[in-house]
């Protein structure tokens, strides 16, 4: 989604460029129709689901391989200016607002939770509760959940943390280099920036480990163990995309790929990227510390 400055000369700079029409939307439709069929599969607990999902896994990622590839080809050629420029920025807005809302519903979860619901179910009358020595305390299992040890703020979490801010400064720093030609800088920012988000994926799997085994916090550990790790699993995941993005761009930009002046692509990315960190400092904020 980039286009160096000679491109604004091609033959349909005076019209929006469409593709050819293509197969690779209905193949899509099909990974994911498999991927979804494999997951009810697995959790009515038939054999075939974890090869159903598997296949549709590779279907989506085969296809989406080819898909981004035939749109980084057509870029290369030429084929879109400013006008699809404004287009590929308009729908990358679109989906990071999508995202805020997404991430919103799960922290009105745990408002709802924790502000509301707790105090509520703790503050009703003895004599019509089933649940009389519940107290409205934070963390909480809910009335009959599981007990656990809670996730500390200062350990693992605060580590992640450091390791997202300095993701964000090495990206930053690699789109100066990219502003300034220096693309050796360039290249190392964006190599920093995906080792930083892969050790962060790590150390959370460490957590969970850990939180799993030795703490009892679980997602049947009532209500904060769901919305611990619906919101730190979707992190998480979006983590991994950010992650997986980032070193696309990367080999892109050791390709020769983007210049100061149009490399949509790289921005996108990191706009994404630094979504992704505001959202773990909201995380850190009232998931862990508060």
């Amino acid at each position: 989604m980039n286009a160096s400055p000679a491109n604004t000369a091609a033959p349909h700079a005076t019209h929006y460029y469409v593709p050819q029409p293509s197969l690779y939307p209905f193949f899509l439709s099909g990974g994911m129709f498999m991927l979804a069929l494999g997951f009810i599969l697995l959790m009515n607990k038939f054999a075939p689901g974890p090869w159903v999902m598997a296949a549709g896994t590779a279907v989506i990622i085969a296809v989406l391989f080819k898909w981004f590839g035939a749109v980084i080809t057509e870029n290369q050629r030429g084929a879109y200016t400013d006008w699809e420029d404004k287009s590929f920025r308009q729908g990358m807005i679109w989906f990071i607002g999508s995202e805020v809302m997404f991430f919103a519903a799960f922290f009105g979860a745990l408002f709802y939770c924790r502000v509301l619901s707790v105090p509520a179910l703790a503050g009703m009358d003895p004599a019509f509760t089933l649940y009389k020595d519940f107290t409205a305390v934070w963390p909480s299992a809910g009335p009959k959940g599981a007990s656990f040890t809670p996730m500390g703020a200062w350990g693992i979490p605060a580590i992640n943390t450091a390791l997202l801010l300095t993701s964000g400064v090495t990206l930053t720093w690699a789109h100066w280099g990219l502003m300034k030609g220096k693309r050796a800088q360039l290249n190392l920012g964006l190599i920093l920036t995906v080792l930083l988000g892969v050790i962060f994926l790590g150390f959370q799997a460490y957590e969970y480990h850990h939180a799993y085994t030795e703490l009892g916090l679980t997602m049947g550990a009532g209500v904060y163990g769901a919305t611990f790790f619906m919101l730190t699993g979707f992190h998480g995941f979006h983590v991994t995309l950010g992650a997986i993005m980032l070193a696309v761009v990367a080999g892109r930009c050791v390709a020769g790929h983007f210049d100061a002046k149009r490399h949509f692509a790289f921005e996108a990315v990191a706009w994404y990227w630094h979504f992704v960190d505001v959202v773990w400092l909201l995380l850190f904020v009232v998931v862990y510390w508060l």
